[in-house]
């Protein structure tokens, strides 16, 4: 993770006051970044390694032992074309997995400073008593209410199906869960590369698993042989066919659990929290809608500017501050705060009293109950 730069100077004098650094320097969430903010990880980044050596290392040995015999078995192009498959497929499943854990997966920026609490004439406060933010504040989406919660730590109203990831220490966009296989949040940004690198690897697992049995065939119809004999003379297909059996149990059936999310519209948190099948889901807009709404639809730009300029003494965390919000994108100049984030594509703002939920772009009807 970079470490904070120095104060930079400015017509030679050092703006002690307002030092202005990149805001991932800047970071309260527990993000880790490279690259000088172009990548942003969870905590749990080396997690990423892990993943990445449990899909090389089978690779290289299947590449050594099995495909490189198979060039010699098969004759023409075919041989060639397993080998080749094979090395283009495992580089997309890996660009899949770094498009997942290396991106903004939808955090919503922190706000900056506690908002004023709602008043209500009609109310009477006693000696000592002070209006406090409601906990909850109810929307309807297409006929249905549902909650939206204070965050108290990002101090905002969280977005219908945001939820605050207790690892990242960051709320995010229709949050689905927190894996710690790719050491990132999974959300609205990159849920559809999530699970394309999770069917990637389903197929990927098949496609070793199929051509080592191909292999052992091959062996046994070359020297007459039972398959047990064969598959002694190959004792990498045999590691391999187990390592590829295991892992199939694992990513086949989350990408099965995904697909049914995927034509439900539901994320896991929401599967496993809410239980829709007992209610009414807000957001199903039908099996082709919500496919559609996760693979064509395009994903909305980052609400966050990394490596953007903010002042550093504005973004310290106040956590003595009561519970509040405000809709300004955190450690910006007061004007500059304003407009970065009205001109952020994602929103729309819903007046409540005298606060705003920041709602995300979409085709849901929303709309609000006044408390």
């Amino acid at each position: 993770m970079d470490a904070v730069a120095p104060p930079e100077s400015h017509g030679g004098a050092v703006e002690s006051a307002a030092e202005m650094v990149r805001t991932y320097k800047a970071w309260e969430g527990s993000n880790i970044f490279c690259l000088g903010g172009r990548f942003i990880f969870g905590p749990d980044a080396r997690s990423v390694l892990l993943t990445i050596a449990l899909i090389v290392a089978p690779a290289t040995i299947f590449c050594m032992f099995v495909a490189r015999k198979l060039m010699d078995d098969f004759s023409g192009d075919w041989g060639i074309a397993i080998m080749v498959v094979f090395i283009v497929f495992t580089l997309y499943d890996l660009m899949l997995l770094l498009l997942t854990s290396g991106r903004d997966p939808g955090i919503i920026p922190r706000n900056a400073h506690p908002p004023e609490p709602e008043h209500d004439n009609s109310m009477e406060f006693g000696p000592g008593q002070t209006p406090r933010l409601p906990r909850t504040k109810d929307v309807v989406i297409n006929g249905i209410t549902v909650k939206v919660k204070y965050c108290d730590t990002c101090m905002l109203y969280r977005p219908p199906r945001c939820s605050h990831c207790s690892i990242c220490d960051n709320c995010v966009e229709r949050f689905d869960h927190h894996c710690p296989w790719i050491g990132q949040c999974i959300g609205l940004r990159n849920y559809r590369f999530f699970f394309m690198f999770v069917f990637s690897t389903t197929l990927l697992c098949l496609y070793v698993h199929g051509f080592c049995w191909v292999y052992i065939k091959r062996i046994m119809d070359s020297e007459k042989s039972s398959i047990w004999k064969a598959m002694t003379k190959t004792p990498a297909s045999i590691v391999l066919l187990a390592y590829t059996f295991l892992a199939l149990w694992f990513v086949g059936g989350l990408s099965v659990f995904h697909l049914y999310l995927i034509s439900t519209n539901q994320s896991t948190y929401e599967n496993f929290r809410y239980q829709y099948s007992m209610r009414s889901n807000p957001y199903n807009k039908g099996i082709v809608g919500n496919f559609m709404e996760v693979f064509w639809r395009s994903i909305p730009a980052s609400k966050n500017n990394f490596r953007a300029k903010v002042q550093k003494k504005s973004v310290i965390p106040s956590h003595s501050m009561s519970a509040s919000f405000i809709s300004t994108n955190v450690g910006t100049a007061k004007g500059e705060q304003e407009k970065a984030m009205w001109d952020m594509p994602i929103n729309r703002a819903l007046a409540i009293g005298s606060s705003r939920i920041i709602l995300p772009d979409g085709d849901n009807n929303i709309t609000e109950n006044q408390q």
